[in-house]
């Protein structure tokens, strides 16, 4: 049996160290992702068209620098499901902003916090995967909270955002379960590929070359910055942190958004939304803990 060395250790503790700054970082700057759709007090068409086609141009950029190109598998079936996936990717840009307009910013995040969900249940079904009991009893705690959320949305008027919010976790959910198929292909170049996508298709409903100063330099600012930086670190932390960790990470966004937007815009969260959201939150941040566990173990 090895004996890890010191040196070993050390530079695994540094890596893990890098990984959990990085993840940090990431969540840290998509937390303001609903704030900064709402201050862009824009059309949706118009902010789904800058956004995409600002964040493809930038990591387009940022790809030539680095020198990373778009892989794809060999085979024609994969390729497919390689562009599935990039559609997805596209229309889930698509649904976080329609969401954000036609419901409480926290209505959209908790909901989307149980997308990891869809993605066990997707690998069940798709992949052939095990789902583990407790994975199980996580999806019907989740699905609990989401019904409680998606109630109160309906009694408050705000049911066809928290529709599009419910959309965009089963597709985000489906879009992880490709990647998870083909952990080979890069992500970046299809988080590229989806912006264009996301632009060309917003482009027929857009006007957007008619927005303020202000929504040009907030929406500037969400395109060229905020997502490019956090996508980027986000996806190098992943190569030092297991997935269970990068998903308690995550957990901190679905705190931090409303809160932007309480603090900004004088937005509430729903009572509702805070009973359904907890149990959620709480879910989430169980079965991780549990599989962390499980991974060191």
């Amino acid at each position: 049996m090895a004996v890890p060395t010191p040196g070993a250790t050390l530079a695994q503790a540094s890596d893990h160290a890098r990984g959990l700054m990085l993840a940090g970082g990431a969540v840290l700057l998509i937390s303001f992702d609903a704030l900064l759709v709402r201050l862009a007090d824009a059309p949706h068409w118009d902010v789904v068209f800058w956004r995409g086609l600002l964040i493809a141009l930038t990591l387009a950029a940022w790809m030539l620098v680095s020198g990373q190109r778009l892989h794809l598998p060999p085979r024609r079936r994969d390729r497919w499901l390689i562009g599935l996936s990039v559609v997805m990717l596209s229309g889930n840009t698509t649904l976080f902003v329609l969401s954000v307009t036609y419901t409480a910013a926290a209505n959209t995040v908790v909901i989307l916090a149980a997308s990891p969900f869809f993605a066990a249940l997707f690998s069940a079904l798709f992949l052939r995967e095990r789902v583990p009991l407790r994975t199980w009893v996580a999806i019907a705690a989740a699905m609990a909270g989401v019904i409680v959320v998606f109630g109160g949305g309906m009694r408050g008027g705000t049911g066809l955002g928290d529709f599009f919010a419910m959309t965009l976790a089963v597709t985000v959910g489906a879009h992880l379960t490709i990647l998870r198929r083909f952990p080979a292909v890069p992500r970046l170049p299809l988080i590229c590929l989806s912006g264009v996508l996301a632009a060309l298709t917003a482009i027929a409903f857009a006007n957007p070359l008619a927005l303020s100063a202000e929504s040009y330099a907030v929406i500037a600012l969400m395109g060229i910055v905020q997502m490019p930086l956090a996508t980027v670190m986000l996806a190098v932390a992943t190569r030092y942190l297991p997935s269970p960790e990068v998903s308690l990470a995550l957990l901190v966004e679905t705190v931090l958004a409303p809160i932007w937007v309480w603090w900004v815009l004088g937005e509430a969260v729903p009572s509702l939304t805070a009973v359904g959201g907890s149990v959620i939150l709480l879910t989430v941040a169980v079965h991780a803990m549990l599989a962390l566990k499980e991974e060191k173990t």
